[in-house]
């Protein structure tokens, strides 16, 4: 019988779920210097290269995930499990479920799932929800079936379009106005509970770090929000809420088999809590 290998991963941010990140295996955990957490366990030879193959390049909470494996993996081995990672990412999260929707090229790689857009808006619990980037119309329509009431701003019109119809699809137009326009001007002159916001991040976002100044709307709409209770941002994996004083960070993974142990996204919340 083979001997384990040494695994040890780090920086893990403290609210992050690294049970669901790392997968099965003895794990323990030592916190660093500035808070954040060490991991080290042992895993067999495939487990250690899948887990090698997801985590490589992956940047969480403003830093790039360090992982090291002693004795080291050949390079066969990281290779095939690189392609099986691959081969495993195509069965992700679902965007829409039902047939007849529309999404533009920006929408099938930014899009957010279903099931996610969905357990985000039962968190709202009701709340009016100001969707300040609503692109396709993913998240308002997560935010109309749990029965909020939404105002969804797009400054494109062919996505607002699009949106709409999307909204006719899953039966809750009726939840939803759809505005064209600057959501930095059209704000600060509405009334609501919750602010939601999805910016465009772009299939090229720094892995490693993104920071609030890197996303455009956000830091314009902050300012523009003042008069609204609480704030949820959407944002990449690798945000460093360091850059949001004062928010709290949650991690969602994805909901299909090939990206249940992936980070798709955090939502950093500012203001009162739910």
């Amino acid at each position: 019988m083979s001997r384990p290998f040494e695994i040890r991963v780090r920086p893990i941010p403290g609210w992050l779920d690294w049970k669901r990140l790392l997968g099965p295996g003895s794990w323990e955990s030592i916190e660093l210097a500035d808070g954040r957490l060490e991991l080290t366990g042992q895993l067999g030879r495939k487990a250690a290269a899948d887990l090698s193959a997801r985590l490589r390049g992956v940047g969480i909470g403003g830093s790039l995930l360090e992982f090291e494996v002693r004795p080291p993996l050949h390079r066969k081995e990281l290779r095939q499990a690189a392609t099986e990672e691959a081969r495993r990412y195509r069965k992700g999260s679902i965007g829409f479920s039902r047939k007849g929707t529309r999404l533009d090229a920006e929408g099938k790689f930014s899009l957010t799932p279903e099931s996610l857009a969905l357990e985000i808006g039962e968190r709202a619990g009701g709340m009016k929800v100001i969707d300040a980037c609503a692109g396709a119309g993913g998240n308002a329509i997560g935010f109309a079936r749990a029965g909020c009431r939404v105002l969804a701003i797009e400054l494109d019109e062919a996505r607002i379009a699009m949106a709409r119809h999307n909204a006719k699809v899953y039966g809750v137009e009726g939840r939803i106005e759809f505005v064209c326009g600057d959501a930095v001007e059209l704000v600060p002159g509405q009334k609501a509970d919750l602010l939601f916001i999805d910016p465009p991040w772009g299939e090229r976002y720094d892995k490693a770090r993104v920071e609030l100044g890197d996303l455009a709307p956000c830091e314009r709409l902050l300012a523009a929000s003042s008069h609204i209770d609480r704030v949820w941002m959407k944002v990449p994996p690798s945000f460093d809420p360091v850059t949001v004083p004062g928010c709290t960070v949650e991690a969602f993974f994805g909901s299909g088999s090939g990206d249940s142990r992936r980070v798709k996204f955090l939502l950093v919340k500012s203001g009162i809590p739910c």
